[in-house]
């Protein structure tokens, strides 16, 4: 009788441990081998708690297709997204061209792998306070009517609220100089359109796709700001990963991301909803060679050495 009711605890506690389940934050465990979970991050281009949402369903998704851990772990600034990726903290992240860049620059055999639909065309939005009297304008060389105005960026290491909008701008001839004042940067995206809508400053610059969600969710008094001019495309988001993964869980595991993400389908619910908070009607390769000219303009400007 003893060694039956033995017995029967031991089939009971092998079965409770079988069925115990592995959740998002949480290392994986095999035998006696730990596996550190597969870690993912973004550049914080728009208002922390959208960002949260968003990455950590996506983060959950992907767990369920890769099979391994998956967690989200936010960053304070754009800077601590390159540096996270670079000493290993960070194997995922959607980062903007520049910030790419400078994290491939810094860490062998990283890899662009996917963007949006919408990234390889990708436009940044001028935008005014109305009462600083600037109208909508479609010539490049009307830039130069920002001249003796007040101006904001987004983050100094954004591609579309900075980067690409400094290169435009000298290509009209207008100076950071030319403003009036210094020019702001106001750290993402959100905190540029707030700041030009309440008066702070006359004139800024942002992400399209933002100003268009924002547009949408009808989070813009458009009593009080507008577009002013629209930027001609260039590549800018994407997704990189750290060759560190391959030796985690296999040489074939960073295809197996790219498969995930290219799998998103709008026709299921629950991806449809993922695509949506990321702006995205699918994910589509990539490649580090698409962002030459990003290179190019961030070495010009000193944003990368």
């Amino acid at each position: 009788m003893h060694k039956l009711f033995v017995s029967g605890l031991f089939l009971l506690l092998l079965s409770l441990s079988a069925c115990s389940p592995n959740t998002t934050g949480t290392s994986q465990t095999t035998g006696a081998t730990e596996t550190k979970p597969l870690v993912t991050g973004a550049i914080p281009d728009q208002d922390p708690e959208k960002l949260q949402r968003q990455y950590t369903k996506l983060a959950s998704y992907l767990q369920k297709e890769l099979g391994v851990t998956v967690e989200y772990k936010p960053v304070t600034d754009y800077t601590a997204a390159v540096t996270a990726f670079k000493v290993g903290d960070l194997d995922l992240v959607w980062f903007g061209g520049l910030t790419g860049v400078q994290a491939r620059l810094q860490v062998p055999g990283a890899e662009a792998i996917a963007q949006r639909d919408v990234d390889e065309k990708f436009h940044s939005v001028f935008i005014t306070n109305k009462k600083s009297g600037i109208k909508p304008f479609k010539d490049i060389s009307d830039l130069k009517k920002l001249k003796g105005h007040t101006f904001t960026f987004g983050s100094e290491s954004s591609t579309s609220g900075r980067l690409m909008p400094q290169y435009f701008l000298e290509q009209a001839d207008v100076k950071l100089t030319d403003f009036k004042g210094e020019p702001g940067f106001s750290g993402d995206h959100d905190k540029t359109l707030k700041l030009v809508e309440a008066g702070s400053f006359e004139a800024g610059v942002l992400n399209e796709k933002i100003w268009q969600k924002r547009l949408e969710a009808k989070e813009i008094d458009l009593s009080k700001v507008e577009v002013i001019w629209r930027t001609p495309e260039y590549y800018d988001y994407h997704w990189v990963i750290n060759p560190q993964v391959k030796k985690r869980y296999g040489e074939d595991f960073v295809k197996k991301v790219q498969a995930a993400f290219f799998k998103l389908d709008p026709k299921i619910p629950e991806q449809k909803e993922i695509l949506d908070l990321l702006q995205a009607e699918k994910f589509i390769t990539t490649k580090n060679e698409n962002y030459t000219q990003i290179e190019k303009i961030g070495r010009k400007i000193g944003k990368i050495k």
